[in-house]
Formats: C-alpha cells, structure tokens, sequence
C-alpha cells in the first residue's frame, strides 16, 4: 500500500514528523529520498525534537552518520556522498541498536536496507509545497501509517 499526501508548508512537514514520533518504536527505519531542499533534513529535525533532542540537527553529508540521545537514540545519516558503496561504513549494525535510524538518499543503499521500513519520497511541487508518498514494508509500519496517516 503507498500513501499519497500533500504537505502545504514547512510546518506540514514538522507536523507530519512529531505524528510519526509519536507512534515511534524501537529500531524504527525511515527511508527519505527526494531533490536536494526537498525537505528531508526539516523532517529529521522535527522528529529529533520531538525525541527531545536539543542538539542542533545538521545533514550529516561528510560525517556520513550522527548519533544523537533522545527517548529513543536517533541515528541520522545521509548516504548521498556512498555512491553505494557502504563497505566499512557498518550502516546495517544501526538497524538492530534500539533506535530510529533516519537514512537520508536511502534510495542509494537499497540493497542493504531492511525489508521491513517505512520509505517516504518528497517531491517539490513549488516553494512550500511537497508532496510525499509514504510506502510501508511490514505489518509494523503499515500500522504505524494507519495510526499516523
């Protein structure tokens, strides 16, 4: 099933992310794909804040990947600068430490990401306007959906 939404502005996005943290649970996976100024780093910082999080939530785009404590740990990366190569990166150990791992050009490691997750692609429409389509893999995340969306 994929789910198909339209977020007006900004504050869509920060809204549509504290609903998701809301439902969050542990080793939750979220694939975010979409041009660059989409809006994918807004959602990582709006879901780090909803984490209670209070560092300042940066695209990891050389660091690769960002640790930050919150409720859950909120592991964000941006793969972009991989090209697919993801050799002694270890992003796959992430997947089982208990927390949310945010993949940023997830698109780009399809091949190692978990079969169960939650894919959302932006698609800028205009200045403020995207729209996203959700895809849940799994029982876990069509749930999650169902609740959220």
């Amino acid at each position: 099933m994929e789910y198909k939404i339209t977020l007006k502005d900004e504050m869509d996005t920060i809204e549509l992310a504290q609903n998701f943290e809301s439902e969050k649970f542990p080793n939750m996976i979220i694939c975010l794909n979409g041009e660059l100024g989409s809006g994918k780093t807004v959602f990582t910082k709006a879901l780090a804040s909803a984490l209670g999080i209070k560092d300042t939530i940066t695209s990891p785009t050389f660091s690769i990947i960002k640790e930050y404590d919150g409720e859950l740990p909120l592991y964000h990366m941006d793969v972009y600068r991989l090209d697919g190569n993801t050799s002694g990166v270890n992003i796959e150990d992430y997947f089982t430490k208990g927390g949310i791992v945010v993949i940023e050009w997830a698109d780009t490691i399809k091949d190692i990401l978990p079969k169960e997750r939650l894919d959302i692609k932006f698609k800028v429409v205009d200045e403020n306007k995207r729209v996203l389509i959700i895809t849940p893999y799994g029982k876990q995340y069509e749930d999650l959906c169902e609740a959220v969306l």
